[in-house]
């Protein structure tokens, strides 16, 4: 074999290795999530049996690492879909709001910039889940969730 075949292969080989270094290290890379103040203890229970019944999967989104090591957080995909659990009452949430209801689950819709964020309402806990306008109709994810939802966060 001749140098030249040889330093080609020898280049191939450290640029797969290389891409397929940059690929895991890009996978890897933690969503950064607020997590919310402490819930009230009957919120908090609901929350970490809620974490612990969390889907993989969302939407076909694979779960991702988080900065926290918190049951109140939780993220999949690239841009993330975010999950929030224990966060208040929306501030625009009223008694008459419309709401979307998934599986028996009750969200209430906020429209932002670029996706939408739905909270649940009437339960022990609110869960929030930031969906972006990439997974449109970004309701989809919510079904993958309503199951957890309704099993883990007793409605008031």
């Amino acid at each position: 074999m001749s140098t030249r075949v040889r330093w080609v292969i020898a280049a191939v080989a450290t640029a797969t290795v290389l891409a397929a270094l940059g690929l895991v290290l890009w996978q890897e890379r933690p969503v950064r999530i607020t997590v919310p103040a402490p819930p009230p203890a009957d919120a908090a229970r609901a929350c970490a049996a809620l974490h612990h019944a969390l889907p993989r999967k969302l939407d076909g989104q694979d779960r991702r690492r988080v900065t926290t090591d918190s049951p109140l957080v939780a993220a999949w995909g690239d841009p993330p879909i975010v999950l929030r659990c224990g966060v208040p009452v929306p501030a625009a949430y009223q008694p008459t709001s419309q709401v979307v209801t998934i599986n028996g689950v009750d969200w209430f819709p906020e429209q932002l910039t670029r996706g939408y964020v739905f909270t649940t309402v009437g339960r022990v806990a609110n869960v929030e889940v930031s969906v972006p306008d990439a997974y449109a109709p970004e309701v989809n994810p919510l079904v993958d969730l309503a199951g957890a939802v309704a099993d883990k966060v007793p409605k008031r």
